[in-house]
């Protein structure tokens, strides 16, 4: 018994599919720290864009 549970706390058949989940899973979590802060920014410029395009006037009776 002893034995097997040596065996079983030795082996390293699993630990590859460990290894590439926290990787994956760091990965993930490293993009969503970088983009939400850019993905804020970019969305509060766009509406201050779309505030100006709003205000401008035009056509040919608003020159």
């Amino acid at each position: 018994m002893m034995q097997k549970l040596h065996d079983f706390w030795r082996s390293e058949s699993g630990a590859v599919t460990i290894d590439w989940v926290v990787l994956t899973a760091a990965i993930v979590g490293l993009g969503l720290v970088v983009l939400i802060p850019i993905g804020f920014t970019t969305d509060q410029g766009a509406q201050k864009i779309g505030v100006q395009i709003r205000e401008m006037n035009s056509g040919y009776g608003n020159n």
